[in-house]
């Protein structure tokens, strides 16, 4: 245990210590620990006082932590280590994940830690219990690629690829294939590399076929080890990403659209709205047909309706000949305003604006009605008060203008948004204000014709 201690950076000095705070199991001073401690320092240990103790002392760490105290954090863990001599073989078998969690996290922010230190630290933990190895081999490797040492990383994984523990690995093969995939990440990486120098040499210089040979052997090694985790149901969003950047690359158009088609509607798979994205943009590079577009991104409205593609939903919608997508147009456009990171978004507020008057000019007022009726209760606030009206013109008077023509159609020339903006006298944008005006005296849906 006191191995452990040492690999954490103590919080105070000797001269810092006050002589009516108490010594700890570990050597560490906590004035806290008063009502705790006694029991345990003297060897009469009983359960309650040693749970007491453990507990405050898990509080204190969390608290550190929280208020990114590192110092603090780590003496408190010096005292925390008491918790792998627990009587409690549950306690005792989850406290080497909690310690490596807390201490993982407490010396990559410590202002006295080093690499050396992170390092020890992470190898005795792994082999602390046999369920925490790979688990910490891999968060091991993440810490090492954050600060750019790639090599190292790929060896700490490679050693944790070959781990094997009787029956135990078998329960554990997720893990293998997620190790055997952050491979495959790294192996990208060199072939992203290799690729990059690729494009800026000569097809008939000796160094291409070279180059494009190594390019090959890694693509066949990424391809090995991502190819286990991408079948696992899970979100594995990078990792899919580089498989398919290589098999377009070298041509393989259907099984990268295998991959995504798979990897977006497979049930086994949770739902993940990147995965429509990929699939989206793949199926736009190869120049797919609307109605195949328009499928995917239906499918990404219904979980993320103010995702930033859905503007490009939008604008199929519009172009297609079948009502039904006319209406969803509408539909859409309403889904991305109502939410606050979109309400500034003036693309948006001009399709809305364009579509509300083609949508009444088309004699399909019964659509806005439907959108709205659920909306007017909490719109005029969120959208179109007083107090947005002023913010909007002196912050961006384009986008207030489209707002307020939107505002007029759906709440009539009394709505205080329209009013507001119908009232600034702006030379250069007094002509749009007034054909805001007429559009509203045409199109209102609350008093049409006046």
């Amino acid at each position: 245990m006191s191995d452990f201690s040492e690999e954490l950076i103590r919080s105070k000095t000797e001269d810092d210590q006050e002589e009516s705070c108490v010594l700890s199991g570990t050597g560490m001073y906590f004035p806290w620990l008063q009502k705790h401690i006694d029991t345990v320092e003297t060897g009469g240990k009983k359960e309650k006082d040693f749970a007491q103790t453990t507990s405050a002392c898990l509080n204190r760490i969390q608290e550190a932590l929280l208020k990114h105290q590192w110092p603090q954090a780590a003496g408190y863990m010096h005292s925390y280590f008491q918790i792998l001599e627990d009587s409690d073989s549950h306690k005792r078998q989850a406290a080497p994940e909690i310690i490596w969690k807390l201490g993982s996290e407490i010396l990559f922010y410590h202002p006295k830690s080093n690499m050396e230190t992170f390092n020890t630290f992470a190898d005795r933990m792994k082999n602390m219990g046999v369920m925490n190895y790979l688990k910490i081999s891999l968060q091991h490797a993440l810490y090492l690629l954050h600060h750019g040492m790639l090599e190292d990383a790929n060896r700490n994984l490679s050693r944790a690829e070959t781990w094997r523990y009787g029956e135990k690995s078998s329960s554990q093969e997720v893990l293998i294939n997620l190790i055997q995939a952050y491979k495959g990440l790294l192996q990208y990486y060199t072939w992203s590399k290799k690729k990059m120098e690729l494009s800026n040499l000569d097809e008939d210089d000796y160094a291409y076929n070279t180059a494009s040979q190594t390019m090959l052997n890694h693509s066949w090694k990424t391809s090995v080890n991502l190819g286990a985790l991408i079948q696992t149901p899970g979100v594995w969003d990078p990792f899919v990403k580089s498989y398919v950047e290589m098999l377009e690359f070298y041509g393989d158009q259907d099984g990268a659209r295998e991959v995504l088609t798979n990897y977006a509607y497979d049930e086994k798979f949770p739902s993940n709205p990147n995965a429509h994205v990929y699939l989206y943009n793949f199926l736009k590079r190869e120049k797919a047909p609307r109605e195949k577009l328009i499928s995917v991104l239906k499918i990404l409205y219904q979980i993320v309706p103010s995702h930033k593609l859905m503007l490009e939903f939008h604008r199929l919608l519009r172009k297609s000949e079948k009502k039904d997508h006319h209406k969803l147009g509408l539909e859409v456009l309403f889904g991305v305003l109502d939410f606050a990171g979109c309400t500034k978004n003036i693309t948006a507020w001009k399709y809305l604006a364009k579509y509300l008057r083609q949508t009444l000019m088309g004699n399909h007022l019964p659509w806005v009605q439907e959108e709205w009726n659920s909306r007017k209760t909490w719109w005029p606030s969120f959208h179109f008060s007083s107090f947005w009206a002023k913010s909007d013109w002196k912050e961006d008077k384009a986008l207030a203008c489209e707002k307020a023509l939107v505002a007029g159609i759906l709440l009539g020339k009394g709505c205080r948004y329209f009013r507001y903006i119908c009232k600034q006298d702006h030379q250069v944008l007094r002509k749009k204000i007034r054909r805001i005006r007429k559009s509203v005296k045409k199109h209102s849906i609350v008093n049409p014709g006046l």
